[in-house]
């Protein structure tokens, strides 16, 4: 029997039915399958971006657009809502953390860990104004090629990858 009282446990709070992490995973399972010889920004920009495309279009397989939908307003009612902006800036100090983890590398090498620190911060903070834009926009433009046009403009045309020409 479990000396777990239902007082230990945190009850969810209103601010995690709209903010359910999906990215964290995601992005970490897409970084984790780079080359360690890329980039740092390269590697987190490109799984930002596939991380999204996955987001998005997820819907129903007969209405892809139903993904869309339900993260544009949750991220609408997020960019609207003062608790629940707080919440979403934990969320990217949290997925900031699972990109440094994923990037994996010498953890006892502190100038390498404030390296992934900072690539992981900065690219999060491109996507941070592709999502504001595409909520803005009323998702009127993919939201991979905002986070991608974001990350190319803070970084150059290096920063992503855009897979083969086609």
């Amino acid at each position: 029997m479990s000396d777990v009282r239902p007082s230990d446990v945190p009850m969810p709070q209103r601010e995690d039915l709209v903010l359910v992490d999906q990215k964290g995973p995601l992005v970490a399972e897409r970084i984790a399958a780079t080359s360690a010889a890329q980039p740092l920004v390269r590697r987190i920009g490109t799984a930002l971006v596939d991380a999204a495309a996955a987001l998005t279009g997820g819907g129903r397989p007969d209405d892809p657009a139903a993904g869309d939908a339900l993260l544009l307003a949750r991220l609408q009612l997020m960019i609207s809502t003062p608790a629940l902006w707080a919440r979403h800036l934990d969320g990217h100090y949290a997925l900031q953390q699972a990109i440094v983890d994923a990037l994996g590398g010498d953890v006892t090498d502190p100038d390498a860990e404030f390296r992934a620190r900072a690539a992981a911060g900065a690219c999060l903070a491109a996507m941070h104004t592709a999502l504001v834009r595409w909520a803005e926009d009323e998702g009127r433009t993919e939201l991979p090629d905002l986070i991608a046009q974001a990350l190319v403009a803070a970084f150059g045309p290096d920063a992503v990858d855009t897979g083969p020409a086609g």
